[in-house]
């Protein structure tokens, strides 16, 4: 039996990462589903950290839990995004006012017997604009009458609950109110479709999850309907957790140009200046953990997205041809790397980025 990860400091922690990143490559070559590693961190406890004891969880606080997905993501990227997906689901559901539903799923997900993941992007990008919402409810007897699609899920098929939302519909006109669920996805009505191949993270089976006249019952709903419903509970996936994560694999990269360096005199340089930056961004993160900021959450992101494109590409530099064949981490870094730019990446920060990749100074 594995030892529960009680804070960021335990032995443990070390241990189970560890076992992640002896496992990362062969999940990326793959391509499948990571239940190995998945279970590794419900045995190890990783799901309690984010969850209180009244759910059996142990209710780190933030700092404790950005160092834990620190340590986590640098060790396996595509875990660690999972379980942030996941955690999300569970947050939802916790923050709620439904308390059957929380006692009904929480104890189970805590423990890692069940999965659930969230389908609520749609509610925060350009897609929230269309005539039509992709994901729309109608209100009917007993509950709510859901139809579309949601366009990026994390792991539905191997999920047994997702958060999802949808719009509320007037007849064919969209209203201005939302609508939270918990949706189970044995119910008539859902299927999911094989997920497209992404060029990094594509064992998180991440894609779409469609909804075909799918009766959801009234003690399935978290929250709403109500405007802007996704502002209720819980923080958004484009805040600084997503920073964490592009963090953590910049360290990851970072470890492996220190290891090339211990051989070779000139790398000595460009490690130096990474480190230093990892150091000042990572305290720029958990200034703004603290409540403290000394920047902009959208400044974070495009200095966090920037380090984890920088950091790769040095590790496959100083590789040389070996990174570059496919097992090699250094080219996992860099596929990896590139998902900070498209995953929940508010337009500020891609314009921020698009203008360094262009060498344009402010």
């Amino acid at each position: 039996m594995s030892t529960k990860i009680t804070s960021p400091d335990d032995p443990a922690l070390d241990e189970l990462c560890g076992k992640l990143a002896a496992l990362a490559q062969e999940v990326d070559r793959s391509g499948g589903w990571p239940a190995q590693q998945l279970q590794l961190c419900a045995d190890y406890g990783a799901y309690e950290w984010f969850l209180d004891s009244a759910w059996g969880g142990q209710a780190w606080d933030q700092e404790a839990v950005v160092r834990g997905y620190l340590a986590l993501s640098s060790a396996c990227l595509t875990t660690t995004f999972i379980i942030t997906q996941r955690t999300g689901a569970c947050r939802r559901i916790a923050n709620s006012d439904n308390q059957r539903l929380k006692e009904r799923l929480l104890p189970d997900l805590v423990q890692g017997k069940s999965f659930a993941t969230v389908g609520i992007s749609h509610l925060t990008t350009s897609r929230r604009h269309l005539a039509t919402p992709v994901l729309r409810a109608e209100r009917v007897e007993g509950g709510f009458v859901l139809d579309g699609f949601s366009p990026w899920v994390t792991g539905a098929a191997y999920a047994q609950y997702v958060v999802l939302g949808a719009t509320v519909m007037d007849g064919d006109q969209a209203t201005e109110q939302q609508l939270l669920v918990v949706l189970p996805t044995e119910l008539p009505g859902v299927s999911i479709p094989e997920p497209a191949q992404l060029v990094g993270v594509s064992a998180s089976a991440t894609g779409e999850l469609r909804l075909d006249q799918v009766m959801i019952e009234d003690q399935w709903v978290l929250a709403g309907p109500v405007e802007n419903v996704m502002s209720q509970g819980a923080s958004s996936p484009g805040g600084y957790e997503t920073s964490t994560l592009a963090l953590g694999l910049a360290d990851a990269a970072i470890q492996f140009l220190a290891t090339e360096a211990a051989k070779r005199a000139d790398l000595e340089a460009p490690l130096h200046a990474l480190r230093h930056e990892h150091q000042e961004v990572s305290e720029t993160l958990f200034d703004v953990v603290r409540g403290a900021p000394n920047c902009s959450s959208e400044t974070l992101r495009q200095r966090a997205n920037s380090l984890a494109l920088r950091s790769a590409q040095a590790s496959l530099a100083a590789a040389k041809g070996t990174g570059y064949v496919l097992g090699h981490p250094a080219g996992r870094w860099c596929r990896e790397a590139l998902f900070f730019l498209v995953w929940s990446c508010p337009q500020p920060v891609l314009s921020a980025n698009l203008c360094e990749l262009a060498g344009i100074v402010d």
